[in-house]
């Protein structure tokens, strides 16, 4: 069966190494924005029972690029512009395939694993909350995997 932990621990590397950018998992990581957030959001699993060593399972993360104030500047907010960028970088980090393999850009790497397909879930788009200036941009990705 492959373990979940380790699937979200290799997104959460694949998103901080393919963007260079700062990932919270489930909360703010130590950092200002801009940033992301990763959530487990939902897993499938297809065939046998759990008792079955060579369960195929999906598992869907939600990543939320976080557009925030310049802390060089007073009175700066979030800007859709830079949450819809942060979006497209994850969206090339998670996605992007190189022309002539065909080979994803930036692999995923699961112990005892082997990812099958990675595919953009839905896109949301952005919201903003006036409050505290921050736009923030959600994308969900679904990540199919069997045993390796």
């Amino acid at each position: 069966m492959i373990d979940r932990r380790r699937v979200t621990t290799a997104v959460a590397d694949l998103l901080r190494t393919g963007t260079g950018m700062p990932v919270g998992l489930g909360r703010m990581p130590q950092a200002q924005p801009p940033y992301y957030l990763l959530y487990s959001v939902a897993t499938t699993l297809s065939g046998a029972p759990f008792a079955d060593e060579h369960e195929d399972i999906s598992l869907i993360y939600q990543v939320t690029s976080v557009s925030g104030p310049d802390p060089k500047t007073v009175s700066s907010t979030g800007t859709l512009d830079q949450a819809e960028w942060l979006a497209d970088k994850a969206r090339q980090a998670i996605l992007r395939r190189d022309p002539t393999t065909g080979q994803w850009t930036n692999p995923l790497n699961i112990p005892g694993a082997k990812v099958i397909r990675r595919s953009l879930e839905t896109e949301p788009g952005g919201t903003s909350d006036p409050n505290d200036a921050i736009i923030s941009y959600v994308q969900r990705f679904r990540f199919d995997l069997t045993p390796a």
